[in-house]
């Protein structure tokens, strides 16, 4: 229940940033969701077929650079995943702060975040969780008070060029840049187009956040407008365009941006936010899985990729809102696939690698404290466990000697089938067709259940006191012509004898005059075989 309460809050709280100076298009910060609620929330995993997707690419190989405030690579959900670049900011803050890498972290885990814990199933899962991520820190965090340094903020005016022109010489083939304009930038600037044509011609695949402003000023956002970027915006659970999403023809897909979990920085759980920013992570995801599975794809042609392959496409083809629809991750890859046979012959298709298991994250604590744990705990589980068979063993032991110590129960003698018995048998209790008797007719029985055939008798049992009858014999039953002194009681009973019966089938020597049916058999005739 009071987890259920959490989750009502945070959704409730949701409000929608605006974009301010080179700043990350920042998700709302409501009170962090309970831990067993993380996975759960992740209504894109199947909104938008990447569960699916991941059959085909999970963006192994892929190196996407998140230009953003820094990616914490201490986080449990992308350890193993994080290389380190440039501080392109000055340096003021450093990794671990409270104004260092919370925004570029969550961006980071929509793109590759891999969960953790038992079978990944804990935290969150990004969309290309196998793909490497390039952290470059080109802006502050929203709250800042660096922000408010004129100064600082011109001498910083061409970081987000500076970390374009770093991640394509530094092999990133795709480009995240959930970023804002802010009030300085909203025309671009030359440096910047300039490293965007670099990068396209290096053959990065560059994403950007349409931006949050589209219910007000609805400004012209960079570097989401520069020609050949992605520029994504954002669309809710019924997935019609957010309120606040930026609204112009350069608009090429949207994505979710509204209620969507990320893992904040180390140490800080995890946000349920809202706005662009999200929307552009996704995308670039997408665009990681596609470069995975088809890596002779040009930048234009993952964008075509991802432009047709959307879904929620409006009447027109498309709209200033959404473009040509809802990016989705498994239509994007069958788009791929038939660009890359048209353009490239079908060549170069990669197929999905299997998942390494992501290292864990480096921990504060010493080594050799570590060490000591998982030798007390390693061997606390070899004494229990030696205890548990110990115990096991004796119990076996005391069951052996019991049943040592109980007499035997007699055997009974193999009951025939009675003539009566239904032929309606099931089929693994069927029995194998009995060969023809001596005479050449069949005598409808298994050869374990042969009767003499001089034998009249209605009842299917042999007389064992009559000289003329002997009891079925198998084939790999039988008895020499004159039995062996140590036969069995019921072997060696002479022709005017009855065998002896056992003590479960002995009746009264007079059986009552009410007896049932069976009980009251001729004095001169054998007792009736048990029904059994």
């Amino acid at each position: 229940m009071a987890s259920a309460v959490l989750v009502s809050i945070a959704v409730g709280v949701l409000s929608v940033p605006a974009a301010e100076s080179a700043s990350p298009a920042e998700p709302t910060r409501p009170a962090s969701l309970p831990t067993d609620l993380y996975r759960g929330q992740q209504w894109t995993l199947d909104a938008l077929h990447i569960s699916r997707a991941w059959k085909y690419s999970r963006g192994n190989g892929v190196t996407v650079a998140v230009l953003d405030t820094g990616v914490d690579g201490h986080q449990a959900d992308l350890a193993g995943r994080v290389i380190d670049g440039p501080d392109f900011t000055g340096h003021v803050r450093k990794p671990g702060g409270r104004y260092w890498g919370r925004h570029g972290t969550e961006m980071a885990s929509l793109i590759a975040g891999h969960g953790h814990g038992a079978g990944a199933t804990a935290g969150v899962m990004g969309v290309a969780p196998d793909a490497k991520i390039l952290s470059i820190r080109v802006t502050w965090e929203l709250n800042d008070p660096i922000r408010n340094d004129h100064a600082q903020v011109n001498r910083s005016r061409d970081a987000v060029a500076e970390g374009i022109r770093y991640a394509a010489d530094h092999g990133a083939q795709v480009i995240s840049m959930s970023l804002g304009g802010g009030n300085l930038f909203y025309n671009g600037n030359t440096a910047e187009e300039a490293a965007i044509k670099y990068a396209l011609g290096k053959g990065a695949v560059l994403v950007a956040s349409a931006g949050n402003d589209g219910d007000g000023a609805n400004r012209r956002n960079y570097p989401a407008a520069y020609p050949g970027v992605i520029a994504v915006g954002a669309v809710d659970r019924t997935f019609k365009a957010a309120k606040f999403t930026n609204r112009h023809t350069y608009i090429s897909v949207a994505a979710p941006g509204v209620e969507i979990v990320s893992a904040d920085a180390a140490g800080h759980g995890y946000i349920l936010g809202t706005g662009t920013s999200s929307s552009a992570a996704f995308v670039a995801g997408m665009s990681a899985l596609v470069k995975a599975r088809y890596p002779h794809l040009t930048a234009q042609e993952v964008k075509q990729a991802l432009e047709e392959g959307a879904t929620h496409r409006p009447p027109d083809g498309r709209s200033n809102e959404i473009g040509t629809g809802v990016a989705d991750a498994y239509g994007a890859l069958h788009t791929a696939a038939q660009i890359n046979k048209a353009e490239h012959d079908g060549t170069g298709v990669q197929p999905p690698q299997p998942t390494a298991p992501a290292a864990s994250a480096p921990s504060k604590h010493s080594d050799p404290d570590l060490v000591l744990i998982a030798v007390l705990s390693g061997g606390g589980t070899l004494i229990l466990l030696s205890l548990i068979l110990g115990w096991r063993q004796r119990r076996r032991r005391i069951a052996r000697e019991e049943a040592a110590d109980e007499p035997e129960e007699p055997q009974r003698p193999a009951v025939p089938v009675a003539a009566h018995a239904s032929s309606a048998t099931a089929p693994w209790e069927r029995r194998p067709t009995p060969p023809p008797s001596r005479t050449g007719r069949s005598s409808g029985l298994s050869p374990w259940e042969r009767r003499p055939e001089t034998s009249t008798d209605e009842d299917p049992r042999w007389n064992p006191g009559s000289p003329e009858a002997s009891p079925p014999i198998t084939p790999w039953d039988r008895r020499p012509e004159t039995p062996a002194a140590d036969a069995s009681l019921w072997h060696q009973a002479p022709a005017d004898a009855s065998p002896p019966t056992p003590h479960w089938d002995r009746r009264p020597e007079e059986p009552a005059t009410d007896a049932p049916l069976w009980d009251q058999a001729p004095t001169d005739a054998p007792p009736p075989a048990p029904h059994w």
